[in-house]
Parts: structure tokens; sequence; C-alpha cells
């Protein structure tokens, strides 16, 4: 098992990329706390977890709340009694452009950076102890142009360069901080995209692969699997870095 023994939190972890994020740990040997503000969904992910024979525990945080982060991580330490590996997922998606108010950027940035920024925050101050892993969810909308989308591609791309400032920073205490840049991922939040615009799931999939050289929209698995590298030892000299997952969109 590639995470025995290792405790890891990962946000955003009630459904899609998280919840395939924290099962596939679990898989791995990892004690997991599932940290997200679904409670219902998240108590499910946790239970589901523990049913096939995981560790898990759900952890209920909005991470634009500062106060909530200390106290996810202060509930994942009562429970396991350390961090070895934080996954930064939970995002916001205001998938907006001009037309996006004051409050849609406040949420937008509240989420995806500002919580990440201060959830890792509490977390390194254990992990800095005996080293560890972040791996924070960035987006190939943090590299290439998308119309009518700059709210979430600008806080994408804020956490590119946070990534690279936090590996910079949590270095000398051997705590390795990437990046995983997925592409078009078929999770629930694009699963609501396709019934507002009026979309099969058949039709998106054919529409967004042919922006891909596999043709086709990427999965949840897939984007963990990658996350489950970059958090294991086997990435033991990679910080800094951006990996790519979609299906060579960025490679045109």
């Amino acid at each position: 098992m590639r995470l025995k023994n290792k405790v890891a939190m990962i946000t955003g972890a009630a459904s899609g990329i998280g919840q395939a994020t924290a099962e596939l740990f679990a898989e791995e040997g990892a004690s997991v706390a599932v940290v997200d503000v679904d409670v219902e969904r998240g108590e499910a992910t946790a239970r589901n977890i523990s049913e096939h024979g995981g560790q898990a525990r759900f952890v209920r945080a909005d991470i634009a709340r500062g106060a909530d982060c200390a106290q996810a991580v202060s509930e994942t330490l009562q429970a396991y009694g350390t961090v070895d590996i934080l996954v930064n997922n939970a995002a916001a998606f205001v998938l907006k452009g001009f037309g996006a108010t004051p409050e849609d950027w406040q949420l937008s940035f509240g989420v995806n950076v500002v919580g990440s920024a201060m959830i890792t925050r509490y977390a390194v101050a254990h992990m800095k102890q005996k080293g560890g892993a972040i791996v924070n969810l960035s987006s190939i909308s943090g590299f290439v142009a998308q119309p009518d989308f700059f709210v979430y591609s600008a806080t994408k791309a804020a956490l590119l360069q946070m990534t690279r400032n936090m590996a910079m920073d949590l270095g000398p205490y051997r705590i390795r901080v990437n990046s995983v840049c997925p592409g078009t991922i078929i999770t629930p939040a694009s699963l609501r995209h396709m019934e507002k615009v009026g979309l099969t799931l058949e039709q998106f999939d054919a529409q967004e692969g042919a922006k891909t050289f596999l043709g086709r929209a990427g999965r949840p698995r897939e984007v963990a699997y990658a996350i489950l590298f970059l958090a294991s030892d086997e990435a033991s000299y990679i910080t800094g870095a951006a990996l790519m997952v979609d299906g060579g969109y960025t490679a045109q």
C-alpha cells in the first residue's frame, strides 16, 4: 500500500474528484479526513469508505471561514494524531466573466484561494515536525484562455503561483507542494452544467472530448491517481510542479 500509516486531509471530499481521491487514498492504506461543507454527502463518503474496510472520518468545514479550517485540522489530529498529507480540492465554481458581481469574486477567491491557504496554514504547523505532502487542485483554466470564464480561471492561476511559493517556503521542512491541473472531468459540477445548458452526458463528452487528443472527457478516478502519485513517496523529489491531467488539451 502506497499510503500505509499515513493520515490525509482532503477538502471538498464529499463528491467528484475529492470523493474519488478519498476512496483511493483509503484503498492505499491512508486514514482519511473527509473535509466538506456538505454534511449529508460527506458523511456518506466516509461511511462508504468504512464499509469497504478503510479508515475515514467526516469533518464538516467551510474552508472560507478561518475558524472552520483550524477546527478541521484540530478534529483530524484528535482522531488520528497527525497530518501527513493535505489535498486542497474544495472549490467554488463561479464560471463567469464580466457579469460577475463582487460577491461572486469574494466567494470564488474565498474558497479556492484564501480557504486553501488557511487550511494549509493550520495543517503545516503540525506537518513541519516530520515532513509531508500537499497537493493543490488547480486546472487547465490557470493556463489557457476560455470564454466568459475568468473568475474561476483567476483563482486557479493564483493556486499555481501559491503552489510554487509554498514549495519554496516549506522545502526546508521536507514538505513537498505540487499541483494537479485537470481538464474537463465528469463530476457532479459538470453534470449540473450539462443540465443548465441542455446537453446529455454523451453530447457533453463528445463536445469536450473533441478538444483533447484522447477524444473524451476525464473521470474523477483518473485525476485521483495523479494526486496519489504526488502525495506518495514515489514523488519524493518532486515539488513546485504542475501535473496536467487533461487528455492532451494543453499540449496543442
